[in-house]
């Protein structure tokens, strides 16, 4: 009696109690079989497997095992329940893992996510400080992280898949399965399609930044930029930033827009200096070629001639004057030429055609600018429309035609416009807005922009600039009544820039105060400058030398 009962334990035991019913059906079975007072043990133990097969028993240990892994409480899981948890999995790796059983498996997932959630955050916080923030321009980042998200493109893919199997999705019925895989491939491509977006970008940047910033090493007389002083111990760095008029019924490039940017490295205090471009006669550095072919100034024999944007061009004509590789003659010639009216070394130049700019524009939404008055633009008499006072927010073409428009203004009027532009332009394009348009801002910046900025610079370049956005921008132009263009007086031009310089980097109280009263150095008596009062033209009125840089909050009303 005794054996007969083992033998039904074993039995039910092997199916793991699936009812109560059959539990108690087996006990008796087992109990029935055992009744003959002869039987061995051995002949009951035969008789117990004869009653249940071996594929029967491989079943048993299979769902055995399956009851083991499920958690205790667990539901069956339906074709929804299974996209949740695979959807899951998607922002908390190991969930769909820890559902079905595997915890080791689910945990290993959660601790790998984890690390590289805390190496983010740190990334994060590292590259947030505008000093590091050079550092995602580099060559070799920017390659670096398009691998990255290329293996994170399949890192996810796979564990999308292998989160969707550990859930056993044969279980369900033939209509779950098909929706629960067509749901989950849909989930797959989805989730790769950031990552591939984050390379696309990534490469897109790198493309562009050298396509317009060529290596140093590609130009022999370039000097080597050395990352601990990438600015070769200067206090300031001078760029000329130039808006080239290229209109396809044009030969060549006429600079209509010259701007210097000088910009204090310490602080990123930056002074703009407009030039108008009908200054004439400019003079050339005396050891230049220029310099020795027009001693007495640009074209100084044509008393209408010899403008200031008519340099760059002349340059690129004549090889024979200016020597030099085709695309340099004109940079280098401007550049010479407004160094010397300045007294300003010009580091850099930048040059941006005007119609590209107008994409520019558009890319970053548009541009909020104050218009004082209403301006009339396109054809010779504002036929296509105008722009009416008051703040607007202007597209690319509004915005190129407000600061180009001669309609009822002169050149001096649009200078003045531009450099509202180009100070709206910099606001408005904040890290932010400019990472949200990147690939439409460099795949316009890489067909409208030249530039002889080293590629090997960018990243400190990044870095200026972010200095500059959170520093004090400040703007003189050289327009009447306090200078005149037809007859400069190149003196006092440089008096009132060296003014300008000084008081971007001392404290407003000071200079509230007048302390920067004087052109000369502090404590210095004031040097006037000449003038030519007995030999002035008609429309020349000699003024005094009290031109003073001003804000562009104060005069474009930012």
């Amino acid at each position: 009696m005794r054996l007969g009962q083992d033998s039904g334990d074993l039995a039910g035991e092997g199916g793991k109690r699936r009812t109560r019913r059959h539990d108690g059906d087996d006990g008796a079975d087992s109990a029935g079989a055992s009744t003959s007072p002869g039987t061995s043990a051995g002949a009951s133990a035969g008789q117990a497997a004869q009653t249940v097969p071996a594929g029967e028993n491989r079943r048993v240990r299979e769902a055995g095992r399956a009851s083991r892994n499920r958690p205790r409480f667990a539901k069956p899981l339906t074709a929804a329940s299974l996209i949740g948890w695979t959807g899951l999995s998607v922002i908390l790796p190991g969930a769909a893992h820890l559902r079905s059983g595997r915890r080791r498996t689910g945990y290993i997932l959660l601790g790998v996510f984890g690390v590289l959630l805390a190496t983010g955050l740190v990334s994060a916080v590292i590259l947030a400080d505008p000093e590091n923030a050079g550092f995602v321009t580099r060559d070799g980042t920017l390659l670096a992280g398009a691998i990255l998200a290329g293996v994170g493109a399949v890192a996810w893919f796979l564990l999308v898949l292998s989160s969707y199997i550990s859930l056993r999705p044969h279980r369900l019925s033939g209509k779950g399965q098909i929706v629960s895989g067509v749901a989950v491939g849909v989930l797959c491509v989805a989730v790769t399609s950031p990552f591939a977006l984050a390379a696309s970008t990534v490469l897109t940047v790198k493309d562009a930044a050298n396509s317009i910033f060529q290596s140093a090493s590609e130009d022999p007389a370039a000097t080597p930029i050395r990352h601990g002083d990438p600015w070769g111990g200067r206090e300031r760095v001078n760029f000329l930033l130039v808006g080239g008029d290229g209109a396809g019924n044009r030969d060549g490039i006429r600079t209509d827009s010259m701007t210097v940017a000088s910009v204090h490295v310490a602080t990123g205090n930056a002074v703009l200096f407009s030039l108008p471009r009908n200054l004439q006669h400019v003079r050339f550095p005396p050891t230049s070629p220029l310099g020795r072919q027009f001693p007495g100034g640009f074209m100084r024999e044509l008393p209408n001639g010899g403008l200031l944007n008519e340099v760059w061009q002349y340059a690129e004509e004549h090889p024979e004057i200016v020597p030099g590789k085709e695309g340099q003659r004109g940079p280098r010639a401007l550049m010479e030429a407004i160094g010397y009216t300045l007294n300003l070394k010009i580091d850099y130049y930048a040059l941006v055609n005007m119609f590209g700019f107008a994409h520019l524009v558009d890319a970053i939404g548009g541009l909020r600018i104050r218009v004082e008055r209403d301006v009339p633009w396109g054809g010779l008499y504002g036929t296509a429309g105008t722009i009416k006072a008051g703040y607007r927010t202007l597209s690319g073409e509004e915005a190129l035609w407000y600061g180009r428009s001669r309609v009822g203004s002169d050149d001096f009027s649009r200078m003045s416009r531009q450099r509202c532009v180009i100070g709206a332009f910099a606001q408005q394009a904040t890290p932010s807005v400019v990472l949200a348009n990147f690939i439409k801002i460099a795949n316009v910046a890489k067909k409208m922009a030249k530039t002889d900025i080293p590629r090997e610079l960018l990243e400190h370049l990044a870095t200026l600039g972010l200095r500059v956005k959170d520093a004090r921008i400040t703007s003189l132009q050289f327009v009447p009544p306090e200078f005149y263009s037809g007859s400069p007086d190149w003196q006092k031009i440089r008096a009132a820039t060296a003014r300008a310089l000084r008081q971007s980097v001392q404290p407003r109280r000071a200079q509230a105060a007048g302390v920067t009263a004087s052109p000369g150095a502090s404590g210095a008596t004031p040097t006037p400058s000449p003038t030519r009062t007995a030999r002035a033209l008609p429309r020349q009125t000699p003024t005094p030398n009290n031109g003073s840089a001003k804000s562009l909050g104060e005069l474009c009303g930012f």
